[in-house]
């Protein structure tokens, strides 16, 4: 009995250090500018790995950064870009001008006809970097103090509806965007007369409950079969999840299935950003490339324009 109960102990104890608690928070930065002093997450996964050097992440920061009357002309599996042009010249073509650019381009960078180009638009009108940035910390801090991954606060909120209280199409509302149902089963209030989401600590306290209750819990519920062994913040993983918070666990189920991983790492990411499966496609590839750009964005933006920039570990 003293054994059992010694080995229950020592496995009581193995499953609570080896949670993420307060593992962030060697990422967390002291970033002041005047008289502003705001805590945030770093960037530096993102280099130390090398994901910023993917063609993916910097494409997206390109267009993210430019103005929506151009365009990049670039190749759908890679992000490369190919070319730039004004979006009144690139529409004012007929479809068989355009047609004929894209075949003119295949020829000049020895691309085949099966190799998909697509036109995408300038978005700096939508990623509002510097409006978006005073939020950060009051993400971080909510967060943190849900007992949930800070990083994910401030990913979403740079990708979702950066510096802007708007309603999606679909319906998604607040700073972290989350759809009537969602939002509900979160223990918000959303009805004729009240929406919570609009509160950003309440809009922030569904997310992190959705991350923590769900995203993640079905995240490794999908890797499950497949025996991988890896850590809640490992940068890979952490990205996988925000797929789960975006498409939703069965889109993205539909798609580990087809890539079959074998390994945990990168590599899981760079598949997903290649396959489709279910109702992930397109628009889910993109999502945690966005996630990475903004990132590297913010990073940029913080070391040309800050007075001071210092680890809060350090502290």
């Amino acid at each position: 009995m003293k054994t059992l109960l010694s080995l229950l102990f020592q496995f009581y104890l193995f499953q609570f250090y080896s949670q993420p608690l307060n593992s962030w928070s060697d990422e967390k930065i002291m970033v002041k500018k005047a008289s502003e002093v705001s805590t945030i997450m770093n960037a530096e996964m993102i280099f130390t790995e090398r994901w910023d050097i993917l063609p993916q992440p910097q494409f997206w920061k390109q267009i993210m950064l430019l103005s929506p009357d151009s365009c990049l002309i670039n190749i759908a599996a890679t992000r490369v870009v190919l070319k730039k042009m004004s979006n009144k010249d690139w529409n004012s073509q007929s479809e068989l001008e355009k047609d004929s650019v894209r075949q003119n381009l295949r020829k000049e960078f020895g691309l085949s006809n099966s190799d998909r180009i697509y036109v995408t638009t300038g978005k700096n009108d939508f990623f509002k970097f510097k409006e978006v940035y005073p939020s950060l910390s009051k993400g971080v801090a909510a967060f943190e103090k849900f007992g949930v991954d800070p990083w994910y606060a401030q990913a979403i909120l740079l990708i979702e509806s950066p510096g802007q209280l708007k309603k999606s199409i679909s319906g998604a509302y607040g700073a972290f965007q989350l759809m009537p149902n969602v939002a509900r089963a979160q223990g918000l209030t959303v009805n004729n007369t009240i929406d919570e989401r609009a509160n950003f600590e309440r809009c922030a306290y569904g997310s992190a409950r959705l991350i923590q209750k769900i995203c993640i819990p079905e995240a490794k519920n999908i890797l499950a079969p497949y025996s991988l062994k890896y850590n809640e913040t490992d940068l890979w993983f952490r990205l996988f999840v925000m797929h789960v918070y975006h498409a939703g666990a069965g889109n993205v189920a539909a798609v580990i299935a087809k890539i079959q991983p074998k390994e945990a790492s990168q590599q899981i990411i760079l598949d997903m950003w290649q396959n489709t499966g279910g109702g992930f496609g397109n628009n889910s590839q993109n999502y945690t490339q966005l996630a990475l750009a903004a990132q590297l964005i913010i990073h940029d933006m913080i070391y040309k324009e800050c007075d001071e920039i210092s680890d809060c570990a350090s502290r």
